[in-house]
């Protein structure tokens, strides 16, 4: 019953997330105007927006001007009922599951933004960074976590920057660094880091000769899904490899 509504609730955070997606880093409101076509403007109707449910009944279109609707919408809304129903499971109870929940679905609305604009948005990365220290009950160990991550990547930044001359890592990856620290502590969160340019590096070596620029943060955010979900394997790897 309570894996049900918590997933229902990951569908209904999900269209939510759309919207964010869509109009934050247009800097519109996220309330007004109400949601509409993005082709024709026309305002939807209540049942136009049931998640997934919708899409699937108007067959991917429009109901006014019959142009298509972007698979993002229902993959994101699908994707966030899993992030939530597993963040539940990993849990074992609903507070907990829906604050780590939205923690992981922020961070991908972050990493389509990022993906889609080359930006990432303040006031989400700060959200899931609030929300971060707040998803266990060790709230001050997950703080001191926040803060020794985003310290050492401020430095990593000042000693990247003076080698390369030019401007490395900026604000946003220092506050997801945080958001890594409270969310699987110092070790784990280098395990993350590591994982995640092991995920991203087939990409960018493939994107090489194609001369596209692909952002960190998703690999990021998908490396801490991971290291999160599957703390025991990553944490008996880690006395594997170190002892």
């Amino acid at each position: 019953m309570e894996g049900g509504l918590i997933t229902l609730f990951g569908l209904l955070f999900g269209s939510f997330l759309n919207v964010l997606i869509l109009r934050i880093p247009k800097d519109e409101s996220v309330v007004f105007p109400s949601s509409h076509c993005p082709k024709c403007n026309t305002d939807l109707k209540w049942w136009h927006n049931i998640p997934l449910i919708s899409w699937l009944l108007l067959g991917g279109k429009c109901a006014f001007c019959k142009e298509k609707i972007s698979f993002q919408y229902p993959l994101i809304e699908l994707t966030s009922a899993i992030i939530f129903l597993l963040a539940y499971l990993k849990m074992g109870d609903v507070t907990h599951g829906v604050v780590v929940g939205l923690v992981f679905a922020l961070l991908l609305g972050l990493s389509i933004i990022d993906f889609r604009y080359k930006a990432v948005p303040d006031s989400l990365n700060l959200a899931a960074l609030t929300l971060a220290i707040f998803s266990s009950s060790a709230i001050l160990t997950n703080f001191s976590n926040a803060l020794l991550f985003a310290g050492g990547f401020s430095l990593l930044r000042f000693y990247v920057s003076f080698v390369i001359k030019k401007e490395a890592l900026g604000e946003a990856d220092i506050m997801i660094a945080a958001t890594i620290g409270a969310m699987v502590g110092v070790k784990m969160g280098l395990f993350t880091i590591f994982l995640s340019a092991i995920i991203a590096m087939p990409v960018f070596i493939y994107i090489k000769e194609k001369d596209y620029e692909v952002p960190f943060i998703p690999f990021l955010a998908l490396a801490l899904f991971l290291v999160y979900m599957f703390n025991d394997f990553f944490n008996d790897l880690w006395v594997l490899l170190y002892g």
